[in-house]
């Protein structure tokens, strides 16, 4: 069976935060004169992203204990404890820190909180590297909080006790909404963040996919299985009633989800480069799929500056790259 159409979300694919880690990955090989260039934890949460990244030449270890002394070492967009800063620094590491501006604030956010006194509510993955991240800037004073179920076990927390949540960044919009909903009707005192925590472009990615379902009869989702907000881009059209699969790239493909299908529906996580998209479009049009459309929802035109550490080496003419789809 051959779908009669492709139907591309848009936007998809790399945000701002992780163009920045990748290009920051690239200058850094580019400026290392044969030196070694270690990157802790994957850059981002794709397979292909850190295979190509590899084959150039960046060496990805588990930990920065792992690198050599004086190294030059990044840290990934998904953010760091301070104790790894701290261990980097007893190293003597020469560290290129690519967090995501958008993580960055977070981690500031559950510092000043926890320096006034709060206890922090953080809504997130157990084991994600972001959420080990934020809850390291103040892990005597933050609650791991996963789901709505969850809220009911927090019988320590009275109405004197000063209470903050904060979120993971790539959360689902919805899921977050219920349980901050059931956050404030246990703690009605609780506390927001300044301003939402998910970032721009996981709620643009799942706004786009809410659109998207409402013309499409699969939802094929590429991005790697590690990854949070292309996972989360799988349940929200689930949740819609339509089927979907997260998929590396085209060889995961099942010919018996295109049973009955017309129009698929494509798109991407944030950490997912555009060349995988191409090839799954590629892969349909071998079987001969020729409708490819788009569907424009949010635009985004988003950049971030590169890490301090690499500007200060590049001539005063480079900018940044835009993540725009």
């Amino acid at each position: 069976m051959v779908p009669t159409r492709l139907l591309l979300a848009a936007p998809r694919g790399y945000c701002a935060g992780v163009d920045r880690a990748v290009e920051t990955v690239e200058r850094a090989l580019d400026l290392s004169e044969g030196e070694p260039v270690y990157v802790r934890k994957e850059i981002v949460h794709n397979r292909h992203v850190v295979a190509e990244l590899a084959r150039r030449g960046a060496i990805f270890v588990d930990s920065e204990l792992d690198v050599p002394r004086g190294a030059t070492v990044v840290f990934s967009a998904h953010g760091v404890a301070p104790t790894v800063h701290a261990n980097a620094a007893g190293r003597q590491l020469q560290v290129i820190d690519a967090t995501c501006p958008l993580v960055t604030k977070v981690h500031s956010e559950a510092r000043r909180f926890a320096a006034r006194g709060y206890t922090i509510l953080l809504i997130g993955h157990e084991g994600h590297e972001e959420v080990e991240g934020t809850m390291g800037e103040a892990p005597d004073a933050t609650r791991l909080v996963g789901s709505v179920a969850e809220v009911a076990h927090l019988d320590d927390l009275g109405p004197s006790t000063p209470l903050v949540y904060l979120t993971q960044t790539t959360l689902s919009v919805d899921e977050t909404r219920a349980i901050i909903a059931a956050l404030r009707t246990r703690f009605p005192h609780i506390e927001a963040p300044p301003k939402e925590d998910i970032c721009y472009a996981t709620s643009n990615r799942q706004a786009a996919v809410k659109a998207l379902v409402q013309q499409v009869d699969l939802v094929l989702v590429i991005g790697s299985a590690n990854s949070s907000n292309s996972n989360r881009l799988v349940e929200v059209a689930r949740d819609a009633g339509v089927a979907s699969h997260l998929i590396e790239d085209e060889a995961a493909i099942d010919p018996d989800w295109l049973d009955g299908v017309e129009t698929v529906g494509i798109t991407s996580g944030a950490s997912a480069p555009e060349t995988l998209v191409r090839r799954v479009v590629d892969w349909f049009a071998a079987r001969g799929t020729s409708l490819v459309e788009e569907l424009h929802v949010v635009h985004e035109d988003v950049s971030f500056n590169l890490p301090r550490a690499i500007r200060r080496r590049l001539p005063q003419v480079d900018t940044p790259r835009s993540a725009t789809h």
